[in-house]
């Protein structure tokens, strides 16, 4: 069987908003599962109306809206409404999972609390979003998050400020945790006739905070706060400089061991330096990264950037070219992400939920 029908037998109701909880809905739409996504028929989902200026402003859809949106069926239901509340709960009765983002009491006040939900279906799965905690009643937005979780305060150079990454990082890592959290689920469900719904809830702020990894036991270990340093690593150098080719590109390396830096020393050919005592260790490098750099600079723009990319990815040392999305989906595995599908008559495009490959025997 295709992993793209695994869950052809899943039937999912998406009352989520925006992008974390559409987006879990998306992934299971393209593996195959039925996912019908409830909008207000007034108020519908924000991310429609979030249109870039060159967008048709009379259009019901834009492309936010189309990147988490995939294979869904849209309906059209006023909770607050008694008959439209009996036909979600119609829906509900032969469902397996139910996403949701609602603000701290709104379920109460739409009368679809999880235990009404698991009385009409005693093994539901019930996946939530929230912002800061289940009894918070702060608003949350990615940006809010990346602010008060210490990622903008590391983000960016000494002269830039804190810096929001590009992409609402956050809703993305949520996301993740939440599609974890419902296959461990379905797991635990399948074959269990004595199996109870459960109501999983992921917080943007713990998605957030799981996210530092490395950064946070700096700091719980040593008591490092990272400081803004541009792309740099604070453990790694070179890592994350970006140097410019005599065909004017730029390039980058993550020298990760010494072997990787005495091949880039060769390819360079200055062997020498890395015998230098204040490049002989990782340590050393990072200590030291200005002088390195301003070495490796003059000899690096001496090349072209083909040139480099080949010996480096020859001799396994990783290197890469800085590439805008123009470029990157010029490229085939970029280009093998890309799904399309037509919403209202207008053809959308996205790329895919999925990263894994199944190979098959």
């Amino acid at each position: 069987m295709s992993h793209s029908a695994i869950f052809k037998n899943l039937k999912i109701i998406d009352l989520s908003t925006v992008l974390a909880g559409p987006s879990v809905g998306s992934f299971f739409a393209e593996l195959g599962a039925e996912v019908i996504k409830i909008e207000h028929p007034e108020h519908p989902d924000v991310t429609r109306s979030w249109k870039l200026p060159n967008e048709d402003k009379n259009s019901a859809i834009s492309a936010y809206f189309s990147s988490i949106n995939y294979k869904k069926v849209y309906q059209q239901l006023n909770l607050k409404n008694s008959e439209d509340r009996s036909q979600l709960f119609e829906l509900v009765k032969l469902a397996d999972v139910v996403l949701m983002n609602f603000k701290l009491g709104d379920q109460e006040k739409l009368q679809i609390y999880d235990a009404k939900l698991h009385e009409l279906n005693p093994r539901l799965i019930i996946g939530k979003i929230n912002g800061f905690g289940v009894k918070s009643d702060r608003v949350a937005y990615d940006l809010i998050l990346q602010a008060e979780t210490g990622i903008m305060s590391m983000n960016g150079t000494p002269e830039s400020g804190p810096v929001k990454m590009p992409i609402a990082l956050i809703d993305v890592l949520a996301a993740h945790h939440l599609k974890e959290g419902i296959l461990i689920e379905l797991f635990d469900r399948k074959g269990n006739s004595a199996y109870k719904g459960k109501s999983i809830s992921v917080s943007l702020y713990d998605a957030a905070v799981s996210s530092l990894v490395n950064q946070a036991a700096n700091y719980l270990m040593n008591n490092h706060v990272p400081q803004r340093i541009g792309s740099l690593h604070p453990n790694i150098a070179p890592y994350g400089e970006l140097f410019q080719t005599s065909d004017h590109k730029t390039i980058t390396f993550a020298i990760g061991s010494h072997r990787h830096f005495m091949q880039l020393c060769t390819f360079l050919g200055i062997s020498e330096i890395a015998e230098d005592q204040r490049f002989s260790s990782t340590q050393e490098r990072v200590k030291n990264r200005v002088d390195l750099f301003e070495i490796l600079n003059e000899k690096v723009k001496q090349y072209k950037a083909d040139e480099i990319l080949h010996y480096m990815h020859q001799n396994y040392v990783p290197c890469g070219e800085v590439k805008d999305l123009a470029a990157v989906f010029k490229t085939p595995a970029a280009q093998e992400m890309i799904r399309k599908e037509n919403i209202n008559g207008i053809e959308t495009k996205r790329v895919s939920g999925i990263a894994f490959k199944v190979e098959k025997k």
